[in-house]
């Protein structure tokens, strides 16, 4: 299964183990962590989201999926939060797929909240990347 949970982010997008190749990339969700008390992500878009991402990430032939988990509550609504400064992550859960085009990584596309939860827009971001 091509999905990884609790990726760990490296400080920049040039980190990225996005392989070479002009097919090559790798989508990255950034989730909300899991609360101790109910161990559920705490964020309600995020548990809506996250069945639908799974299954469709799940199959062998799927690209690669990283879950990165940006907190508690309280960690996230912070401004100075590292995903929303470096990252650019304003909202949760934020789909966004990452490409090397001409050697250099870049986002190619996002999805965020409730246009994750709209299959057709789920579909259209991961078959621009070349699968499907």
């Amino acid at each position: 299964m091509p999905i990884q949970d609790n990726f760990q982010i490296p400080s920049s997008a040039q980190e990225l183990p996005v392989p070479d190749g002009p097919a090559a990339k790798l989508f990255v969700c950034f989730i909300s962590s899991t609360d101790p008390v109910t161990k559920q992500p705490w964020c309600p878009d995020v548990r809506a989201a996250l069945p639908r991402l799974d299954a469709a990430f799940s199959s062998e032939d799927a690209p690669n999926l990283a879950y990165v988990h940006v907190g508690q509550k309280p960690e996230w609504k912070e401004m100075d939060n590292l995903y929303r400064k470096t990252w650019g992550v304003n909202a949760i859960p934020a789909l966004v797929r990452y490409q090397r085009i001409n050697g250099v990584v870049k986002e190619t596309g996002r999805l965020v909240e409730a246009e994750i939860m709209d299959e057709e827009k789920v579909l259209s971001l991961v078959s621009e990347s070349g699968w499907l």
